[in-house]
C-alpha cells in the first residue's frame, strides 16, 4: 500500500481529529475532514462541509444510540449533527482507529462511542487506543483484545477513520504518531 493512494476520514476536531490530521498531512497522506456549517475545526485541509440532505443520510434514533451506548444523550440539534458527521466518517472508512477510553460495558467513552459502535454493527476493523490504559486495543467481534507492545496496529487499508476525544493526553498523541510512523 503506497502513502499516495490513502485517505483518512476524519472530522477535523480539537483532540484526536486535529492529530490525525496533523499525522496525515505530515505523512503525505491526502485527508477529508467531514463537518456542518457552524461547526468549530481546526483542520482546514480536506475540510468536507456536509449540508442538510447529506447530514440526514447520516441520521440515527436517539432512542437507538442511547440503547445501544447503555447511557442517555439529548437531543439537541448540535449534537445531532455530530453524530451525523461521525457517520460519515465511519462510513468512508475500511478500518477505523479511535483514541480514547474503553468504558467496562466495552462501549467508548462520549460521541465518539457511536463512531466506535457504527464500526462494530458495520462489521469493519476497530482500534481503540485507550489512554488511561496507555495500550491499543482491537475489537474481536465480541470483546476487545489488548495489542502487546510490538504488536501495535498498523493502517491495512487505504482508505481509514480516525477519530477520538477532544480531551487528547501526550499519550494519545504518541499513539497517533506512532500507527502512522508503522505504517508509512
Amino acid at each position: 500500500m503506497k502513502k499516495v493512494d490513502c485517505i483518512l476520514f476524519s472530522g477535523g476536531a480539537q483532540g484526536a481529529e486535529a492529530e490525525f490530521g496533523i499525522n496525515a498531512e505530515r505523512f503525505g497522506v491526502e485527508e477529508v475532514n467531514f463537518t456542518f456549517e457552524g461547526h468549530k475545526v481546526l483542520r482546514q485541509r480536506g475540510l468536507r462541509v456536509l449540508n442538510r440532505e447529506e447530514l440526514k443520510a447520516g441520521d440515527v434514533s436517539f432512542e437507538y444510540v442511547s440503547r445501544l451506548m447503555n447511557r442517555r444523550y439529548t437531543d439537541s440539534p448540535v449534537f445531532r449533527k455530530i453524530l451525523q458527521s461521525i457517520w460519515h466518517q465511519i462510513n468512508n472508512g475500511q478500518e477505523i482507529y479511535v483514541v480514547g477510553r474503553i468504558l467496562k460495558d466495552n462501549t467508548v467513552k462520549g460521541g465518539t462511542g457511536w463512531g466506535a459502535e457504527f464500526a462494530k454493527l458495520c462489521n469493519k476493523p476497530l482500534h481503540v487506543f485507550d489512554q488511561e490504559r496507555n495500550a491499543w486495543f482491537t475489537w474481536n467481534e465480541q470483546n476487545w483484545a489488548e495489542r502487546k507492545k510490538g504488536d501495535e496496529p498498523t493502517i491495512g487499508q487505504s482508505h481509514f477513520s480516525g477519530t477520538g476525544t477532544r480531551f487528547l493526553e501526550e499519550s494519545g498523541r504518541k499513539a497517533i504518531e506512532g500507527l502512522f510512523r508503522r505504517s508509512f
